[in-house]
Parts: structure tokens; sequence; C-alpha cells
């Protein structure tokens, strides 16, 4: 059974997808070389680069094929954002729980 995505989220898979295809014609890499680089299928590739849903291991996977993975993860960085720098001395709950 499949999930559809909210719409925003289509949007940003699709934009994703078409940065990931950039990337990799940037560095005049095919398709069948990335894929093999990150060790999937050109099918799978396909599906990622025009926004279809794939696991997290498969973005990984190619973003580190095309030598981006690093940047990838430093965006999600929260260290790296105004809130994160204005909270950086505070001390982070273990969890955080349902107010309801």
């Amino acid at each position: 059974m499949s999930k559809t995505m909210p719409i925003r989220t289509q949007r940003a898979a699709e934009r994703l997808g078409v940065h990931i295809a950039t990337w990799r014609k940037l560095l005049n890499l095919t398709a069948d070389q990335v894929a093999q680089r990150a060790d999937i299928s050109r099918g799978t590739l396909r599906r990622l680069e025009s926004g279809e849903t794939v696991g997290l291991d498969v973005v990984l996977a190619v973003t580190r094929a095309l030598g981006v993975m690093d940047q990838l993860v430093d965006a999600v960085d929260p260290w790296e954002s105004d809130i994160g720098r204005a909270r950086a001395g505070a001390v982070l709950p273990k969890r955080v729980r349902n107010r309801d």
C-alpha cells in the first residue's frame, strides 16, 4: 500500500531529484556510473532523480557517489542554524514528551 506524499513534500523530492541529476551532469557522470558507484540499479537512480520515493540509504549512497553527502548532512545540522546557535549553551532534554 503506497502512501500519498503531501504536495510540499512531493515538490521537495522533485527538487532534490533535479539537484542530484544536475550534480551528476556537472560531474560528467552517466546514470550507469553513478548507479554502479552507489551500488544501486539505474532504475532506482532514475526514481530518485524524478522525485519518486526511495530510501534514505539510497539518497546517502548517491550523494556519497557524487561527493556531496557531507554537504547534505551539514545542511540539516541544527548547530548551524540561528536557533541552534542561540541555544548552543542550553541543556537539551533527553526526550520531548507530548503535552496533550
